[in-house]
């Protein structure tokens, strides 16, 4: 299984990360809890704005569900404090600038702009049960429909 193969039902890959709020996050210090994963290409940019405050605004409906929420850039540290504190945002958001967990999650890929390939991160996230077990995975998701997609899969779930 290569990692852009994660589907549902496969084991979630373990991560750690240095987080803007301080700290590190793991997939071991969530164990035996829910978690949406999802990664984003660049702080305060419009795309990655409009998901990021999305999910602050639906993140009651989060915490109701018992559903932690984790963005993942490949920004620094720094550059994810400000985005934090420009719209505050009070769920965690890691720093992966080496790129191992998106390595690991199969969404650092392979992009093209204007003639000219790059790598970067895909806009991708990963709906984790408290076992650890990937429950739904959207790629190239939609910054305006993330949550609603999420909340769906994750009601369905839980149902």
């Amino acid at each position: 299984m290569t990692a852009s193969d994660i589907k549902p039902g496969d084991l979630a890959p373990e991560f750690s990360l240095p987080l803007a709020s301080g700290g590190n996050i793991s997939s071991k210090a969530l164990k035996g809890k829910p978690y949406l994963l999802y990664f984003y290409p660049k702080a305060d940019t419009p795309g990655c704005t409009t998901q990021a405050c999305s999910l602050q605004e639906h993140l009651p409906s989060f915490k109701d569900l018992d559903l932690t929420v984790i963005g993942v850039s490949p920004d620094p540290v720094e550059k994810i404090v400000k985005f934090v504190q420009k719209y505050d945002l009070e769920f965690p958001l890691g720093s992966d600038v080496d790129h191992k967990v998106a390595e690991a999650y199969g969404t650092w890929v392979e992009k093209s702009m204007y003639g000219r390939t790059y790598m970067g991160m895909e806009r991708s996230s990963f709906l984790v049960d408290k076992e650890g077990i990937v429950r739904a995975v959207w790629r190239k998701v939609k910054p305006a429909q993330h949550v609603d997609l999420v909340l769906e899969a994750w009601n369905k779930i839980k149902a």
